[in-house]
């Protein structure tokens, strides 16, 4: 199956889990329009794919799309292996990818539910180089440049 977005989703505040939504634009050098982690930095956008969710379930949680405070569920692409810098084309948007992973400095819900989170260790981020329109269902291509369709 080729790479493709699972889930998009918003939250309005920092530190909570995301609801996923039936569509969300993304503003060039912002991120998410509505969501809290959007701005000028270098984690506009957070994406996790549904086989890290998998693992979650696999030690019994009840988890889904949004429940790691991500932005984009991806599914079919090894994201924790794309180097900084890879380009994606997620629908209509190009996002830049910045980060892989990040540190926790407070334990989330799901790690004192589960002893564990995947976002710190798979979870990635990235900043918005074109904006665009992404759906659920929308493929993901990775790109040699901006300028590719």
């Amino acid at each position: 199956m080729p790479p493709v977005i699972m889930s998009v989703c918003t939250s309005e505040n920092k530190g909570e889990r995301k609801t996923p939504v039936i569509a969300v634009e993304l503003r060039e050098n912002h991120g998410i329009i509505g969501d809290a982690h959007a701005g000028d930095w270098h984690r506009q956008v957070s994406l996790l794919a549904t086989e890290s969710i998998a693992k979650m379930r696999a030690l019994g949680l009840d988890v889904d799309s949004g429940d790691f405070a991500e932005n984009i569920t991806t599914s079919g692409i090894d994201l924790v292996a794309l180097p900084i810098g890879t380009l994606l084309k997620l629908g209509e948007a190009v996002v830049e990818v910045t980060q892989i992973g990040k540190e926790c400095h407070t334990r989330c819900a799901i790690y004192y539910q589960a002893g564990d989170c995947v976002m710190p260790k798979e979870g990635i981020f990235a900043r918005v180089l074109r904006g665009g329109k992404i759906v659920p269902g929308a493929s993901i291509h990775r790109l040699e440049g901006i300028d590719e369709p």
